[in-house]
């Protein structure tokens, strides 16, 4: 089930990488952006909204993005096996993934953007790492 799961999500990951790419102007948060539960984000699929949670799981996709490397799905607040959101970064090149799971894994974070759901899972694909704020303790 993980592996049928982890080859949906990379053929959206594909098939979206452009209109991903085209979501730096959504990157940052605005006062229109509502903000949304990871549990609540099936609901708002296709809207552009800010999600918060705790990133409890990631996986590193077998496949990178040429340019891009390697993408890291992470979930927020349930990992597998009944995950209710995740969202799609990169790591920076040259340390690629393992930077990406160093800087939000275990972390309160709040990632801004597109909605997506073609499966049972809503995701954001944050092809720019500034729709990802990790949130301090003080907030």
């Amino acid at each position: 089930m993980t592996s049928i799961r982890t080859l949906m999500v990379m053929i959206c990951m594909a098939s979206l990488a452009t209109l991903a790419f085209a979501q730096n102007s959504q990157a940052a948060p605005t006062a229109a952006t509502p903000r949304v539960a990871p549990a609540d984000a099936k609901s708002h699929a296709g809207e552009t909204a800010t999600v918060c949670g705790k990133v409890v799981d990631n996986r590193i996709a077998k496949y990178g993005l040429s340019g891009r490397g390697k993408p890291v799905s992470f979930d927020l607040d349930q990992p597998e096996p009944n995950p209710v959101f995740f969202f799609v970064a990169f790591g920076s090149q040259p340390d690629g993934p393992q930077e990406a799971i160093a800087a939000y894994q275990g972390k309160q974070v709040c990632v801004t953007g597109k909605i997506s759901m073609p499966a049972e899972t809503p995701f954001i694909m944050a092809a720019d790492r500034s729709q990802i704020k990790v949130q301090t303790a003080n907030k």
